[in-house]
């Protein structure tokens, strides 16, 4: 096994939620008379914490009004939250990844309460042995969320793989001195990912599950 341990990004990676976070970016900043932004840069920002990400996505927005921002983003959300599905063939491929004795963590942008709320209508906590979210330390594309795991799992660098969606995973990872495997069907283009040269960049949950069983 050359990867003991193996993190996921969440939001684009395991779950399909990257469009409807951007719409309610968007959805947020109408509401508040602000500047909408283009899909694609609402897009860029899945990923980082919460208020970094709507102040870079929603340039003019007043500092004085962040938290007004996060309460109306947070409205959207919870609204559009049911709706998001997990992308197919996640859970074969964690039952796959646990039965070969692989430990699995997760390493997200979302907060403590909502990575909690999302493993609950999930299904998915039992298979996770920690995980870790943007308002509990640095969140990305800063190192130390994954290095926390690391060092929680008594996991070296060389035998650990993050897998993400965006250029904040990828970046992250790097700075960890991690191995990192990019996947093309959530937030951040192919080119942006491959730019940053992760070990493969997979275009479906089928052929990261190949990639996997082939070399993890």
């Amino acid at each position: 096994m050359r990867y003991g341990l193996i993190v996921f990004d969440w939001d684009g990676t395991l779950i399909d939620s990257a469009g409807a976070i951007a719409e309610c970016i968007q959805e947020a900043a109408r509401d508040m008379g602000l500047a909408v932004p283009a899909h694609e840069r609402a897009r860029h920002v899945i990923g980082l914490g919460l208020q970094a990400s709507l102040r870079l996505a929603v340039p003019d927005l007043p500092e004085a009004r962040t938290m007004e921002f996060v309460a109306c983003y947070r409205r959207h959300f919870l609204a559009k939250e049911e709706a998001m599905q997990l992308f197919p063939g996640v859970i074969g491929m964690l039952d796959a990844l646990r039965g070969r004795g692989h430990a699995l963590a997760v390493a997200t942008g979302k907060s403590r309460r909502g990575l909690d709320r999302a493993l609950e209508s999930s299904g998915l906590r039992a298979y996770f042995t920690a995980t870790r979210c943007a308002d509990e330390t640095t969140p990305k594309p800063d190192p130390a969320m994954l290095r926390e795991l690391l060092e929680e799992l008594g996991a070296a660098p060389g035998e650990s793989l993050m897998i993400g969606d965006t250029s904040h995973d990828l970046q992250m990872a790097s700075a960890a001195g991690v191995d990192a495997l990019a996947v093309c069907y959530g937030a951040h283009s192919e080119s942006s990912l491959r730019a940053l040269r992760p070990r493969a960049c997979l275009a479906s949950v089928a052929q990261l599950e190949q990639w996997l069983t082939r070399h993890a």
